[in-house]
């Protein structure tokens, strides 16, 4: 079989760059990978896995002794567990098993110096370090060559694109910080230098599922980004009509990587609990109000000759994500499960619903307007004070979408007096700019696209926590089953509410708050949510 590998030859001329090297390897690192590190004696194994556990750790001063008389050594850090092995005293591979080396490795990272001695334990993909002194060059001269096996090959591949751009850009030298990510598969840095900071963001092209309809995999039918061009060509034409999405400094869209401007980590809600700050929600309303009263192209620039055609938010693409709900939460909560006429009927009733919004003139979705992805800018000016994140999937469709996302915030709880509010301001807004826009028909698509949206994420959440392993989205579901009910109320909705009543059982724990009246006159007639 032939297995794909790449290699990589540095030249390291100190210590330091030794250093230098491990720690930016430790940032390409996960749990479930092995780092095979070999040479002869005193080639610099053990400084190399220090820095990279210390790295792990966030700890520079970590203690990380050498494991020759231990031969292995456990690390449970923040991100994952480390062991650190070294079977330089190892003779068969019956010590390995009563050192216990197949337990202690499941699910960790693992660093093996002299890792021709464990053998056929030793599993096919990973990456190989070999070291070597390099007197020619000097004391503290080392030449490194890297080769990643299996689908390190290609890992590989973006580490060493990633040395290319930070060189290029001057950030060669800067301290990298990981930013913990959310749901997406997108990793995220923060580098650091003395006069600034930067953010990258690596996004390597998605490998999307098999089909599932029409020959068309998911990814596709949801129009999901797929490359980084979507999010340069809405960051530049966000940017080009005022708005404050991130600046890019340096691109290699080839492996997936840009450098971004760091808009900081003020959001717009406080820290604990999480509420919604209403100046700031206020704004975001703002800056909505601000795109869709623009007159906004379907095709912007990625690069010279490159054009990006934001793609349409279609029927099929709002129903692919609704039935998400019958496909992973319905499984979730042990719900009886629908047949094939049932799921049609689903269809048919969503369909039905999302006739009105989009038959109506279509703009931006930017798709995950919410708190997540919105930072406070205090120096700044107007809407200017909101950035914007997470747009790469943004499509042409109904404005109500964004407004839904912000007001029916899956992380944070909008009372209902704050949503009629924000939503009064949105529709006083939108009439001021254009006197025929009809506030009674905006309703009805905001309860239609939060309806959706919250149906959506009912899937998603259940999604990552059976297929991704990640549990702590279901925490959500309450607040995203009110958000679902309440929208539900409208009129408009009372055929697809049934369906919902007779097939989709809450989630466990739900708390159905009690019911606010609006604190404030919602002014114009018709500009209730619910008319």
């Amino acid at each position: 079989m032939n297995v794909p590998h790449k290699t990589w030859e540095i030249v390291l001329p100190s210590e330091l760059a030794t250093q230098e090297i491990a720690r930016n390897l430790a940032f390409a690192i996960a749990p479930g990978d092995v780092i095979a590190i070999g040479g002869e004696l005193g080639s610099g194994k053990t400084v190399l896995a220090r820095a990279i556990i210390r790295t792990l750790a966030g700890d520079e001063y970590l203690e990380v002794p050498s494991p020759t008389f231990t031969l292995m050594q456990v690390y449970e850090l923040p991100r994952f567990a480390v062991v650190h092995a070294d079977l330089f005293r190892v003779n068969t591979l019956a010590e390995l098993s009563e050192l216990g080396w197949e337990e202690a490795s499941a699910g960790a990272a693992v660093l093996v110096e002299w890792p021709d001695k464990a053998g056929p334990l030793l599993q096919a993909e990973r990456l190989e370090i070999h070291l070597e002194l390099a007197p020619d060059l000097g004391p503290e001269a080392r030449r490194i060559r890297l080769t990643g096996i299996g689908l390190w090959a290609e890992r590989l591949q973006r580490l060493r694109a990633e040395h290319a751009l930070f060189d290029a850009s001057g950030y060669g030298n800067a301290q990298r910080v990981h930013i913990q990510g959310d749901a997406s598969t997108r990793g995220y840095e923060r580098l650091l230098l003395d006069d600034g900071s930067a953010i990258l963001m690596k996004a390597p092209r998605s490998k999307d599922g098999p089909p599932i309809r029409q020959g068309r995999t998911y990814g596709e039918i949801a129009k999901l980004a797929q490359t980084m061009e979507p999010f340069v060509a809405l960051s530049r034409g966000l940017r080009a009509r005022g708005f404050s999405a991130p600046e890019i400094f340096s691109a290699d869209l080839n492996s997936g990587l840009l450098l971004l401007e760091d808009l900081g980590t003020t959001g717009i809600i406080t820290s604990e609990p999480h509420v919604p700050i209403e100046e700031r929600y206020a704004t975001a309303v703002d800056l909505l109000v601000a795109l869709h009263t623009q007159e906004l192209p379907v095709t912007l620039p990625v690069a010279p000759r490159i054009e990006y055609a934001i793609p349409r938010y279609d029927f099929d693409a709002f129903l692919i994500e609704t039935e998400l709900l019958v496909d992973w939460y319905l499984p979730h909560r042990g719900a009886k499960a629908v047949d094939a006429t049932t799921r049609e009927i689903f269809r048919a009733l969503w369909r039905e619903a999302l006739i009105e919004p989009l038959s109506h003139p279509a703009t931006w979705v930017l798709r995950d307007y919410h708190s997540p992805n919105l930072l406070w800018l205090e120096e700044r000016q107007g809407i200017q004070r909101i950035g914007i994140l997470d747009f790469q999937d943004a499509l042409i469709g109904p404005a109500a979408y964004d407004v839904a996302a912000l007001l029916m915030d899956a992380r944070v709880t909008v009372s209902e007096r704050t949503e009629v509010r924000l939503l009064s301001q949105y529709a006083v807004g939108r009439q001021m700019a254009d006197p025929d826009f009809d506030p009674v028909r905006f309703a009805a698509d905001y309860m239609v696209m939060g309806a959706q949206r919250a149906t959506k994420i009912l899937g998603i959440f259940s999604r990552l926590d059976k297929r991704d392993g990640k549990p702590q989205y279901l925490r959500h579901m309450p607040r995203v089953w009110n958000y679902l009910m309440r929208a539900l109320d409208h009129p408009s909705l009372s055929a697809v509410k049934a369906w919902y009543a007779s097939h989709v059982p809450p989630p466990s724990g739900i708390e159905k708050p009690a019911p606010e009246e609006p604190e404030l006159p919602l002014g114009a007639p018709g500009q209730s949510k619910t008319p």
